[in-house]
């Protein structure tokens, strides 16, 4: 197993005490146990845990002179998935060079997620193309896990913090531009799907095996079930940019809600949803169809201030990120160990669903359950350390403490 109840028998190492923050150890053939946790496993929730690391992989079994470190009092998870983010520590992904991308990467995976799909905005076709490219070698180095374009695809009325004069109508032929751009790294794309050739494109799109999902949308109920069953299987961000729910008109968001098929996303700041919003989506969706998402731009983890998104400029106050121009909420500065924190201290959410919104349900949605997700042997050393109170302490990544925990 994974994880199970202690066994005072499993082999003696280090206790308390890991290796400097300074360093990036591997566990290498001898591998570690971590021992006395509060282990979330896709069966629940397990008291005074162990689970072993060999290698880049969780094992089920401990290897001779394994160090065991003790995490009593903590809690033990798997690394967070993100399918929608514009990046972070200052660096823009839809715009950045490689190593301004990197810098966002790093950013967010120092804040739990060790799996990115990065986030363009609307532009120029030819410099979403270019950028795509670029991105495209990131995914090929496994620095990323692919490429979400938002945009130019959407709704004039639903633009949120995109450039009106760039948006264009779905047409397929342009779509498909930008899935040869990015060279099979394209996980998702985000349409108006009730625009002009919207639901032909979507349909290329599930040929393809890229994710459609519907957002900044002005769609009606009718053209929202129509999308779904065209192959549609997201909602970018729920209940933002969209019309809202109507007695006589009930919108995108009851079809989004109401189908099984659909993965709902979710950015849970504390701005973008109130929390009686967020209560109704698990109700309705479960917790096997949410995505907690960050919608980060460029100012997460990096502050207040001025900073580009795509062409436009936004304004960072207390954490809120506005465009300069017109005042609309431009992405967010979230982090996903924030949207944790806040998902079961706040929103009293229990541990297991949330941590299923920010692991397990956006893995299977991007077909790699089968290697992250979820604590279980075979799959990647994807894990992550937080104190009682759900404070960050430790992220491990293929193996590799990306932040070292500083144990008691």
């Amino acid at each position: 197993m994974a994880a199970n109840e202690r066994d005072d028998s499993a082999p003696s190492g280090a206790r308390g005490t890991a290796r400097p923050a300074t360093t990036h150890p591997h566990p290498g053939t001898h591998g570690l146990v971590l021992d006395g946790a509060r282990v979330v496993l896709p069966t629940g929730v397990v008291d005074k845990g162990r689970l072993v690391v060999d290698g880049t992989k969780i094992a089920a079994d401990a290897p001779a002179n394994a160090q065991l470190i003790d995490l009593t009092g903590h809690w033990l998870l798997p690394g967070f998935v993100d399918i929608h983010n514009h990046g972070g520590g200052g660096a823009s992904f839809s715009s950045g060079t490689a190593e301004q991308v990197l810098t966002g990467v790093h950013t967010h995976r120092v804040h739990g997620t060790t799996t990115l799909v990065v986030s363009t905005v609307t532009d120029d076709m030819d410099v979403l193309a270019r950028q795509a490219g670029l991105l495209s070698e990131l995914a090929e180095q496994g620095e990323i896990a692919g490429v979400h374009f938002e945009g130019p695809f959407i709704s004039p009325c639903r633009k949120g913090a995109h450039s009106e004069a760039l948006l264009r109508h779905p047409d397929p032929a342009e779509v498909r531009k930008l899935l040869d751009a990015a060279r099979g790294q394209a996980r998702m794309v985000t349409l108006a799907t009730e625009l002009p050739g919207g639901i032909e494109s979507v349909r290329l799109l599930a040929e393809h095996g890229v994710i459609a999902a519907v957002g900044h949308t002005d769609a009606s109920y009718e053209q929202t079930v129509e999308a779904i069953d065209a192959g549609a299987t997201v909602a970018t961000h729920l209940f933002n940019a969209m019309p809202q729910i109507g007695h006589r008109a009930p919108g995108p968001i009851a079809a989004l809600l109401e189908d099984e098929r659909v993965t709902v996303e979710l950015i849970n700041d504390g701005t973008h949803l109130h929390p009686a919003s967020l209560q109704l989506a698990f109700h309705h969706a479960g917790p096997d169809r949410v995505a907690f998402i960050t919608d980060a731009m460029d100012a997460a983890g990096s502050g207040d201030g001025r900073y580009l998104l795509g062409p436009l400029e936004v304004e960072v106050t207390d954490g809120v990120a506005r465009l300069v121009e017109g005042g609309s909420i431009a992405g967010s500065t979230l982090t996903l160990d924030r949207a944790l924190q806040r998902a079961v201290t706040i929103d009293r959410l229990p541990v297991e669903h949330a941590v299923a919104a920010l692991s397990a349900n956006p893995a299977r949605l991007l077909g790699l359950y089968d290697r992250i997700g979820s604590l279980e042997p075979g799959k990647d050393a994807d894990l992550l350390v937080l104190d009682a109170d759900f404070t960050l302490k430790g992220v491990m990544r293929k193996g590799e403490w990306v932040v070292v925990p500083e144990l008691p």
